[in-house]
């Protein structure tokens, strides 16, 4: 396999989407960072998602939801050059068909009241919504059916996110705040916060600082070198 950071994703038939972290743009054609293997591990498909890839979801539709960190948004490795394409992540998420073309992008600051996204930090995809908070004011933002819908957040640098009805659990923050997990209630236009924890490992250990944090609905999956750990939202918020 030649993709470098990949990121691998089920597709319907028991197919599978190879997609790497990052894509040289060229005057003769931009790298195809994207492969869809079958279920016989033959490649069906190849295409470009864009550099700067941060997180890449797929539906059981086999949509894909893309999310860009500040290279993609803002380009590198010849994207947004002068004589180049614009950065194909510079909205910060894209949702690509299952054909692997772009059908829509996440609106700009002039038309979304919580802001552009500079950097896409969390990203949460299921069959109904998709859930992100973003840089640099980490909003909580819901987009469904294609319509955006947000909450203020006062806390900064989550790396994932959990949602199960209103309720919503951001993981980490900068520095030693890597294990902060803040649970709250969206209502009105903001997170009322419900509950402050700091995650461990079983036993007490604390997370190893390369853990690898992922939010699925109301599910968070924390990966280190040699185990897979789940932890629901509702195991934390029941009365």
């Amino acid at each position: 396999m030649t993709l470098a950071h990949p990121s691998v994703q089920p597709l319907p038939d028991g197919r599978v989407l190879v997609v790497g972290a990052r894509c040289r743009w060229r005057k003769d054609g931009p790298d195809r960072n994207a492969m869809i293997y079958g279920s016989d591990g033959r490649i069906e498909a190849q295409a470009t998602l864009g550099d700067g890839i941060e997180h890449v979801f797929t539906t059981t539709a086999g949509e894909v939801w893309v999310g860009y960190f500040d290279e993609g948004v803002y380009g590198n490795y010849g994207w947004g050059d002068p004589n180049s394409a614009p950065p194909m992540g510079n909205t910060g998420l894209v949702r690509f068909s299952p054909q692997l073309e772009p059908a829509w992008r996440f609106p700009s600051h002039t038309d979304n009241q919580w802001g552009a996204i500079d950097d896409c930090y969390a990203v949460n995809v299921t069959d109904e919504s998709v859930w992100t908070c973003y840089y640099s004011d980490f909003p909580i933002v819901q987009i469904r059916d294609d319509s955006v819908a947000g909450w203020r957040n006062p806390f900064f640098g989550a790396k994932a996110l959990a949602v199960s009805g209103t309720r919503v659990g951001l993981l980490g923050g900068y520095g030693p705040q890597q294990d902060r997990l803040v649970v709250g209630e969206l209502a009105g236009q903001a997170m009322r916060v419900v509950g402050e924890y700091r995650l461990v490992l079983p036993g007490a250990a604390p997370l190893p600082p390369q853990v690898t944090a992922i939010g699925r609905g109301p599910v968070l999956h924390l990966i280190t070198a040699e185990q897979w750990y789940r932890l629901h939202l509702d195991d934390l918020t029941r009365e």
